[in-house]
């Protein structure tokens, strides 16, 4: 039987991942969930999303796209989740344990559950009593906007079961993707989640007047403060410099494309955060994850000046002139 494949989200990397399958030559069957009827409306008839990477083609049946969640569940034997991390559970609200048992469910959130404070995978695991080993979690570097215009790629699959990780690796190779397998599922997907918060942190110092050579001192105590909070949290022998890690880091801090490097661009230069979210049309990860983040850290007191300093400027309506003023004195 063909491997069936389902997408839930209709934003710009769940339009770069559909495109990725359909590119790839796998023979497989995919199906594409998203909330918004007259954008599914207009793929069925120009073949495009109206909102989202709209110069991409959709190669799929017109049947195979639906508002209905549970339907487009049950059809699959993969399912991808990629709406915003503080939308998960507003959209998985009809899903249960039991329409999920025996699938492999795909994180490609990069993102914490708000209400909960847990990373994907635990979520998945503690609410719908999904294994760790039927749990992928995908990380960069790699930039929807880029594999839009086919730019070469690459992408980590990770899971606990590497067989998983092969086989939906298999799924997404293309001639401008490249995939690497791990079995760090949480340590890509901790990372995937702090990388947005040091976005944020890049640009908001680029919105103040630092330069390049202040950014390139950011990223690399950045990676340091990754390495530190994964290693606490899950401690196993990992290369912290493999792309996963320090590459989907670079991407999203350095970007043009970065949602979350033009959020803290945008309060560095003097929006109210507010003002930054209503003016942007993309959620900004970043904005969660501080909070998320500042709370699990309490669970494990590790040494995160940068994270710290986001937080302040995001939460406390602390001046980003003078927390990162404050921070310049703490990076070496």
């Amino acid at each position: 039987m063909l491997p069936k494949i389902a997408m839930i989200g209709g934003g710009s990397w769940a339009t770069a991942i559909v495109k990725m399958l359909s590119d790839n030559l796998t023979e497989k069957e995919i199906f594409w969930w998203m909330r918004n009827n007259d954008a599914i409306d207009n793929i069925k008839k120009f073949k495009h999303n109206p909102h989202y990477l709209s110069s991409v083609e959709i190669k799929l049946p017109a049947d195979n796209i639906s508002s209905d969640i549970k339907c487009i569940v049950k059809a699959a034997d993969f399912i991808i989740l990629n709406v915003p991390a503080a939308f998960l559970k507003d959209s998985l609200v009809d899903i249960t344990a039991d329409d999920l048992k025996g699938k492999k469910i795909v994180s490609a959130i990069k993102g914490i559950v708000p209400e909960d404070n847990l990373i994907i995978g635990e979520f998945l695991h503690q609410k719908y009593n999904v294994s760790y080993d039927d749990i992928l979690v995908v990380s960069g570097p790699c930039h929807a906007e880029e594999v839009a215009f086919e730019k070469l790629s690459y992408l980590t699959i990770a899971c606990t079961d590497i067989d998983n990780a092969l086989t939906f690796a298999s799924f997404l190779n293309t001639r401008y993707i490249k995939t690497n397998v791990s079995d760090d599922i949480f340590g890509t997907e901790y990372a995937a989640v702090l990388k947005n918060i040091y976005a944020v942190a890049s640009g908001i110092c680029h919105g103040i007047g630092y330069g390049d050579n202040f950014q390139a001192v950011l990223i690399s105590n950045a990676i340091r403060e990754i390495k530190r909070f994964v290693d606490a949290v899950h401690p196993i022998d990992r290369d912290i410099k493999e792309s996963a890690y320090l590459g989907d880091l670079l991407v999203t801090a350095y970007s043009q494309f970065s949602r979350n490097r033009t959020f803290g661009n945008m309060v560095g230069k003097g929006y109210t955060v507010k003002s930054a979210q209503l003016e942007m049309n993309m959620i900004a990860e970043g904005y969660y994850a501080a909070k998320c983040m500042h709370i699990k850290n309490n669970d494990y007191n590790v040494d995160m000046p940068i994270c710290k300093a986001v937080h302040s400027i995001l939460y406390e309506n602390r001046s980003p002139a003078v927390e990162m003023k404050l921070l310049a004195e703490k990076l070496n």
